[in-house]
């Protein structure tokens, strides 16, 4: 429940997944993650880095631990039938909750922890 509850909250699995192919600095991390606020961001990254997801290289930048990379692996299933999900149901129906653009495509990370951010919902 603890793992469900950390990857739970909004923006957490999309720095897992930001991160997948490397190393990040903050802001980099930030423009990659939509522009999300600063101290939502500081929040899921001190939440993430205590959970030992992630950690913090000496030069300040953000990588995944053997234990995020094994959860972001764990996640490659979900991430496939996203993939499928989308194209079976088309763009427009699968942000038919958002006020997003048809050509935005929502994020398996967006659950509301009750957190208030820029509005982002991905």
């Amino acid at each position: 429940m603890a793992a469900l509850d950390l990857f739970g909250r909004r923006w957490s699995l999309r720095i897992v997944w930001e991160l997948r192919a490397g190393p990040l600095g903050f802001r980099p991390l930030q423009k990659r993650c939509d522009d999300m606020s600063s101290s939502v961001m500081r929040q899921r990254l001190t939440e993430l880095l205590d959970a030992q997801v992630i950690h913090q290289l000496p030069d300040s930048r953000y990588e995944l631990t053997p234990l995020g990379r094994e959860a972001r692996h764990a996640l490659n299933p979900l991430a496939r039938w996203a993939e499928r999900w989308a194209t079976t149901i088309g763009p427009q129906e699968a942000d038919h909750t958002d006020a997003q653009p048809a050509d935005r495509v929502s994020h398996p990370d967006t659950v509301d922890d009750g957190t208030t951010d820029r509005g982002s919902a991905d």
